[in-house]
């Protein structure tokens, strides 16, 4: 498989009190196209910093990052980043905010476009609806088919479920493993939720203690659906929590 992503050295400080303080300190990583890689690590250890760094949010003071080879300088059309936070437009209907990214081609066209990708995720006959009409896992899915409707090659997501309760979390797991089996994404998934990242990635990046660099890295090579009760990923749990300094 073809490397998409090459993150090369990259380290982040910010200055606090007249102090440089390292948030990222040396992170090296080849993610392969169409892979889903998941990274893990303890609170306040910079895994946001790393993740605007990757998308192109946020300029590293060492290290590159190269998408399909070139250079990343600043946020480029292949990427979506989804967020915990949100970015559904309150006055635009599920089909306005679906519309929004979408540049080319007759309003007739982009309205069936986006009809499409409301159905793909669960919101078909809520088209018209605005997000104040919607509960937080239906404006989770327009989030989602808002970044899929653009057709972007590289979804990065900062722990996008980590507000909804925990059975919404898990329907939201479902629904974008689902999506990714009709449609090829390469994807990041950033989350500070051990069992999510051995439910969704291929591959699990473990973050040591600020300033961050890749302490373990893991492999996941049992197919979906996942049981996570099955010995083999209950094995890798208690490894991936023992890397964290959190074993029984």
């Amino acid at each position: 498989m073809a490397v998409k992503i090459v993150i090369d050295g990259i380290r982040k400080s910010f200055t606090q009190g007249g102090i440089a303080l390292p948030v990222v300190g040396g992170v090296s990583l080849d993610i392969a196209d169409g892979e889903f890689v998941a990274i893990v690590g303890p609170s306040g250890c910079g895994k946001s910093t790393l993740m605007r760094m990757i998308s192109g949010f946020e300029r590293p003071d060492a290290g590159s990052v190269r998408i399909d080879g070139e250079r990343l300088t600043r946020p480029g059309p292949q990427g979506i980043v989804i967020s915990q936070h949100g970015s559904v437009f309150p006055w635009l209907t599920v089909q306005e905010n679906l519309m929004f990214g979408l540049n080319a081609g007759e309003r007739a066209q982009k309205a069936r476009l986006a009809d499409h990708y409301a159905e793909m995720v669960g919101l078909k006959g809520f088209e018209n609806a605005y997000p104040r009409e919607l509960s937080g896992g239906m404006l989770k899915r327009v989030e989602i088919a808002r970044a899929l409707v653009v057709k972007p090659e590289i979804l990065y997501m900062d722990e996008p479920f980590s507000a909804l309760d925990a059975l919404m979390n898990l329907r939201m797991r479902n629904e974008l493993l689902r999506i990714l089996q009709e449609e090829r994404h390469t994807v990041v998934l950033i989350t500070h939720d051990v069992e999510e990242a051995l439910y969704l990635a291929d591959r699990i990046m473990v973050l040591s203690p600020r300033p961050a660099t890749i302490q373990a890295s893991f492999r996941v090579a049992q197919a979906h659906p996942r049981k996570l009760s099955s010995p083999e990923l209950q094995q890798m749990k208690d490894a991936i929590l023992a890397e964290l300094g959190l074993t029984a």
